[in-house]
């Protein structure tokens, strides 16, 4: 009987939960543009998404302050992704300004929730093209800025407008050498009134990125499509008119890259933040041992997602660093690119005492006002405890008896006592390690094998002189094996410089740019996005050895240095 009344109560549960979950909605609003003139059209969607049986059109009367409401659309969509439904209704509101300024979007109640307000930028029709307004057909374009840097985003507009019945129209895509060329979504469509005569308005755009310095020309675009009249009754037929328009041709003067630059990475962006998250406030303990996870954030503005650099941590004395694989992404915010980059580290601690990280600094231009800025991430400091249960430990040896009196030299006594055996396990272990460099060495002077390239492999890395491993890794260099290639390339430099640990450090001693461009090729390739190697001849590029720096040389001092990105 219990079990079936509790049964009974499940159910009941159940049935009062699910309305709850089937009726709930989640509501969005956007506008189709963020900046227009006075005269044309901007929509504004409404995005429901759960349950949209039931939802009715929204009050619009608070737009009509500063607004005219041209019309309105509905359209709904399902999708069923892994046994998932989902549902979102989009309701469309086409309206036009009243006046210029910052115009509000109230918050609309829809579907029994409040939209966030939004903001729209009208600015005054522009009497400069009007001139052209007599014409049914024809084009405008723009591209700001003027002039730009090397690697600076420039922001292309095209704009066809039609006025009457055009059908089976083509428009001209950008054909510009030297650039890096990018659609910004789809087309946008509005109505705009020019001269008193209404137009339909396709707008295109693009983000362009120049390579090279100098004068970039971005050609004239043409638009070929037939009119329709209505008054022929042969135009229902296909044999309308011929009608045609084009684009002017835009160019913008490109600078290079500041020769007193530097070899950091160059950065021509509108925005930049560069953030740490992750790291313990001063009331948080940490133990020797305990991984530290952070997350070290770059946004830039105006820069796509892989022109930004690798993200890295400076050396940190007393812990270890353990880097994950970095992410990437470009997304679109109206005219520019939004470029991110994050990366997550492990920090290993790895011996009490105050434990702290360096400042990590990164260099960029601002390209609005001209003027070199530097995003820091300040140094910070912790306290880091023995490893957990050592001091649990070392109380628990103390008798709960001994009296609060007790003299000093016998509390140094026990003390003593209690410590001796780490101390022998110390002194063991320093006695293990001694003999280990001892047996190393030995095994250093004992004659080579003879094998097939010279050298001997044990467990897949290469074993040898320094010029053993070299022999091994020109042996793999036109292999193709970008993992064989990476290995036995670090084996090799570990084998002149054994303060090496990674192929980041490697790339950091060398002050061949041919060569730093090779070992980030082979780690795109290894642990990034799969890049090819195919066009780098890595035998020659290494068949001198390497070209290491003179700090380098002269020994590692272990600190990090001002600016960890490297240009490549």
């Amino acid at each position: 009987m219990l079990g079936r009344a509790f049964q009974c109560l499940c159910l009941l549960l159940l049935f009062l939960v699910v309305p709850i979950a089937v009726h709930a909605t989640d509501v969005q609003a956007t506008l189709d543009r963020s900046t227009i003139q006075m005269g044309e059209t901007v929509t504004l969607n409404l995005h429901v998404n759960g349950d949209i049986s039931n939802v009715a059109m929204p009050d619009l009367s608070p737009l009509e302050q500063d607004f005219d409401i041209l019309g309105n659309s509905q359209s709904s969509s399902i999708n069923i992704v892994n046994g998932q439904r989902s549902a979102e209704l989009v309701i469309g509101v086409v309206l036009r300004p009243k006046h210029a300024g910052t115009l509000a979007i109230p918050s609309l109640a829809v579907a029994g929730s409040q939209i966030t307000p939004l903001q729209l930028q009208v600015a005054p029709a522009n009497p400069a093209t009007a001139a052209a307004t007599n014409k049914s057909v024809f084009m405008e374009a723009e591209v700001e800025p003027k002039q730009a840097w090397v690697g600076q985003q420039l922001s292309y507009v095209v704009r066809l407008y039609v006025s009457g019945n055009v059908t089976n129209g083509t428009l001209d895509s950008p054909q510009v050498g030297g650039v890096q060329l990018r659609q910004m979504g789809g087309d946008l469509r509005y109505d705009k009134v020019r001269g008193g005569r209404e137009y339909r308005v396709f707008e295109r755009r693009y983000a362009l990125v120049p390579q090279h310095a100098g004068a970039l020309t971005i050609p004239a675009l043409g638009f070929h499509g037939v009119a329709l009249d209505p008054n022929d009754p042969n135009s229902f037929f296909g044999a309308g008119s011929q009608v045609s328009a084009g684009a002017p041709a835009q160019t913008v003067q490109v600078q290079a890259v500041p020769a007193n630059w530097g070899q950091s990475a160059w950065l021509p962006a509108r925005a930049l933040s560069l953030s740490l998250t992750g790291w313990p406030d001063a009331g948080t303990s940490v133990h020797v041992g305990q991984p530290i996870n952070l997350r070290m954030a770059l946004s830039a503005t105006g820069l796509s997602g892989d022109a930004l650099p690798q993200l890295s941590l400076p050396a940190i004395r007393g812990a270890t660093v353990y880097p994950d694989q970095p992410k990437t992404a470009t997304a679109e915010d109206d005219a520019w690119l939004q470029g991110s980059s994050e990366r997550s580290f492990a920090v290993v601690p790895e011996q009490a005492g105050t434990l702290t990280m360096p400042a990590t600094t990164l260099r960029w231009f601002d390209v609005t006002s001209g003027e070199v800025r530097t995003a820091e991430i300040p140094a910070q400091s912790i306290t880091v405890l023995p490893a957990a249960g050592t001091a649990a430990a070392s109380s628990a040896a103390t008798p709960a008896s001994a009296p609060a009196t007790a003299p000093v030299a016998t509390a140094s006594a026990n003390a003593a006592w209690r410590n001796m055996p780490w101390r022998w396990i110390a002194l063991a272990s320093l006695l293990l390690w001694l003999l280990t460099v001892l047996a190393w060495w030995l095994w250093r002077r004992r004659p080579p094998r003879r094998s097939a390239v010279g050298v001997t492999v044990n467990n897949g890395a290469v074993a040898g002189s320094a010029g053993q491993r070299k022999q091994a890794f020109l042996a793999v260099a036109r292999s193709g094996d970008a993992p064989a290639q990476l290995r036995d390339l670090l084996a090799w430099a570990q084998a002149e410089r054994p303060a090496i640990r990674n192929a980041g450090e490697l790339q950091a001693a060398l002050t061949d740019a041919a060569q730093r461009r090779a070992i980030a090729a082979l780690q795109r390739q290894c642990y990034g996005d799969g890049g090819s190697t195919a066009n780098l001849d890595l035998a020659e590029t290494f068949k001198r050895g390497f070209a290491w720096s003179a700090a380098d040389g002269a020994g590692d001092d272990g600190l990090p240095p001002l600016y960890p990105f490297k240009l490549h």
